[in-house]
Formats: C-alpha cells, structure tokens, sequence
C-alpha cells in the first residue's frame, strides 16, 4: 500500500490525538500533533512573560517568533513522539489547563500560524502521516487523499477534559473547563486566519455517544474505503 497523507481536524477535547495516535500505529504511520506546536509556543509565552495580566504583548511575540524551535522526538517510555521546546522535553507541562487558556492567546495570530503551517507542511511532506488540528484539512495539508472532521457535544468534551486532568493529577474546576473549551470553539471558529471549518470532502465523525473503539473502526473503514476508492490498496 502506497503512503498517503490523513489529515484529521475538530473541535478541541474531541479525541483527535487518541485517534490519530491509533490509526498511526494501525497503519505504520507518522504521528504529528499540530495542536502540541501551539501548546509549546503558548508555553513561551507564559515562561518569558509575554502575555501578562492575560494580555498577549504581540510585538514581543514576534520578536521572539523565530527563536522559539519545536520538534518531536520519539519518547521511550510512552511510545510516543514528545514535544521539545528550545531543547527541552515539555510534552508533560503542555498539556496544563493554564497553557490551555494561553492557546487562544497565540493560535489567532497569523504570524504564529504561518510559521508552524510551514514547519507542519515540511514534516508531512514525504506521505505515511496522520496529522490532527483545526486547518489541516483546509490548508495544511488541502490535497490530503483522507480527510476526516471530528466533533461532540461541548459538554461531553468538558467532562472528558476534566477527566484527563484530573488523572493526571491536576486541580482543576469542571465550570473552568467547560468555559475554556467554549471560549476556545468560539476562538477557533471565529479567527480571521485559517478558522476552524470542515472540508468539503471530509467525513464527519461525531464521537459524542461511541466509544473509543467504535470511532477508531468507523475512522478505519472510512480510511480503508478511501484507499480502497482512489486506488492505493
């Protein structure tokens, strides 16, 4: 089987990574998380103080834009690929709720946008990859051979987040959630550059009431059925 590219886009707390991860590993693919880039450049932002009070300092950001270097390496204990950050693992400190509020801060910035589109684009640029976030079916990847759009109710997304956080050992309030993840749907659909949407030719997949393993098979039939369609199998 010919290498492809599979581009999977959705609304935050949707399961994207958990499917993307599993439909890599399936096919013998490359995972690279999208999402994670703009976690670490938020994380940037919090350490070198450039949003104080909640307020991004913009010019300070683009300053800074290009010493930040992100890249993924593959982590032995998870299996998985971790995020790196100016030479240091930060795949644990991402995924906070306060590097979550910190997202919307730096996401709708285009400068932001462009470089990390770029650096998604050059990752992917040899096939064989899963990729997950909100453009790259629109306009990181707009050629991919499967595009795949993933959605939920924003109260089912609360409670998993709230969930995840919690096992991981952070406090965290469910109201606090449930106001993170709206703020971040109304960010994520309402930016001027490269807002949230679902490709034409995507296939929507609402997990609101699945399990993981039945979205991982409706995933991986509508994957198959693609390859299937266009030839590549």
């Amino acid at each position: 089987m010919n290498p492809i590219t599979i581009a999977i886009d959705g609304f935050s707390s949707c399961g994207k990574s958990t499917l993307a991860k599993q439909l890599a590993a399936h096919l013998g693919y490359t995972y690279i998380d999208s999402g994670a880039m703009y976690r670490a450049v938020a994380l940037h932002v919090m350490e070198q103080g450039l949003a104080p009070g909640g307020v991004l300092d913009r010019p300070a950001l683009l300053a800074a834009l290009d010493g930040i270097r992100i890249r993924f390496e593959h982590d032995p204990l998870s299996g998985h690929s971790a995020t790196w950050l100016n030479g240091r693992n930060v795949e644990h400190e991402i995924r906070s709720m306060a590097v979550s509020q910190h997202v919307t801060l730096v996401s709708p910035v285009p400068e932001v946008r462009a470089k990390l589109v770029r650096l998604q684009q050059d990752m992917g640029r040899a096939k064989g990859v899963v990729m997950d976030g909100r453009d790259i079916g629109t306009v990181v990847f707009p050629d991919a051979e499967v595009k795949l759009f993933m959605t939920a109710r924003p109260e089912v997304r609360a409670l998993r987040r709230y969930h995840e956080l919690k096992q991981k050992g952070q406090e965290v309030d469910l109201a606090a959630v449930q106001a993170n993840i709206a703020q971040r749907d109304l960010d994520d659909t309402t930016r001027a550059a490269d807002p949230l949407r679902k490709a034409a030719d995507a296939i929507e997949i609402d997990n609101s009431d699945i399990t993981a393993e039945e979205q991982f098979q409706r995933a991986l039939d509508a994957v198959l059925g693609k390859l299937a369609a266009v030839g590549y199998e």
